[in-house]
């Protein structure tokens, strides 16, 4: 039995960056030998073991062989005569496919070491070509690295185009997607992420709204924005969506699975961009119209956040608007059902009394 860190830590700590996760590969063992030395199983489909004292990763060498479309489509061979080599090769990229002995020896069988000094990531072996989600890894390392100079191998953008032309990309799993896509959010560079998919076609594919220049650069700006103000998810995805009509982001964001709370903030994003560009002055029905529609008065965390968001998405000639709806809602929010309760207001008469209050008080603070 040989034990070798791999992969991601390997890679990191010839970078000099910090190593968050390690991960081991065992080579010459079986499953009843790990169980033996204390390793707990984890997950069915791979020979994947827990160590018992540090709760690492610890793989048995395996390989993989295509049998079908997109990412499940793959059979796995796990034994004692696969080597270190055999599983290394697997694997997307070369600065991802080293590996390190227990005495600190690299073993670098493809050059990841070569490929870290001239900042470029080269896929391992055509079976790169087997797994289309391995397009949006590539892209998603290209975003993390991008600020260390790492660019994408003109023969791997070659393959992935190829990829792409053959229609794998359509084959991927929406969950897979969403969790690339998520990660890619907070990488370094985002954008970096999109644009090496629509260089590579795969973006046609994967969000088609956003391949006119328009709204490519429309929605790279607005995220670069968010990035750099440290946004939430939801405030990334929605930035991200702010070119699309409201029906074609409620319709990507589906079938992107993404989750609720990103769904409904590109949603009321944009949906409300439209109606705060058309607003011409600080009109207390119109300001009204958007806090109810935002449903500020249940849910102020997220109006928060679409303020956010907006001051991304809309041009600097419109930014004034966003304090209007500021005032507006501090305004607003001062209304107590309970004293108008008090006054003989009840059921209809009540929602009226609060709406006239609410309108009242918006127009009285912007005076």
């Amino acid at each position: 039995m040989n034990i070798y860190l791999v992969g991601g830590a390997v890679r990191d700590e010839l970078l000099g960056l910090p190593v968050k996760d390690r991960d081991w590969v065992v080579t010459g063992a079986t499953p009843d030998d790990m169980l033996r030395q204390g390793f707990k199983q984890v997950g069915a489909d791979f020979p994947v073991f827990l160590h018992p004292k540090t709760g690492e990763e610890y793989a048995l060498a395996r390989t993989e062989r295509k049998q079908g479309r997109g990412y499940h489509g793959f059979a796995v061979y796990s034994a004692p005569d696969v080597t270190l080599e055999d599983d290394l090769r697997r694997r997307d990229l070369t600065i991802n496919a080293m590996a390190k002995t227990t005495d600190g020896e690299l073993v670098d069988p493809f050059g990841g070491s070569k490929d870290i000094q001239a900042r470029s990531l080269r896929h391992v072996s055509e079976a790169f070509a087997e797994d289309p989600l391995r397009i949006l890894r590539t892209a998603r390392f290209a975003a993390r690295l991008h600020p260390l100079g790492f660019t994408v191998a003109e023969t791997t953008m070659s393959l992935m185009r190829k990829m792409v032309n053959e229609g794998e990309v359509e084959h991927l799993v929406p969950e897979r997607v969403w969790q690339e896509i998520q990660r890619a959010l907070h990488e370094n560079e985002p954008g970096i992420f999109f644009q090496i998919l629509r260089d590579c076609g795969a973006l046609a594919t994967i969000i088609p709204e956003l391949e006119q220049d328009d709204a490519f650069a429309a929605a790279m700006s607005a995220l670069r924005c968010t990035h750099i103000n440290k946004g939430t998810t939801s405030i990334r995805f929605a930035a991200l969506m702010c070119p699309l009509t409201p029906a074609a982001a409620r319709q990507r964001a589906a079938e992107l699975k993404a989750p609720n709370d990103c769904q409904n903030l590109a949603r009321l994003t944009t949906s409300l961009i439209p109606t705060i560009r058309s607003m011409p002055c600080h009109q207390a029905d119109a300001l009204l119209a958007v806090l109810d529609e935002a449903d500020v008065w249940r849910r102020e965390d997220r109006f928060t956040e679409l303020l956010q968001v907006l001051s991304c998405a809309l041009p600097d000639t419109e930014q004034h608007k966003l304090g209007w709806l500021e005032s507006a809602q501090q305004a607003a929010t001062g209304v107590q059902p309970r004293e108008l309760m008090a006054q003989g207001y009840q059921g209809k008469d009540l929602g009226r009394a609060i709406q006239n209050e609410r309108l009242r008080r918006i127009s009285a603070a912007h005076q």
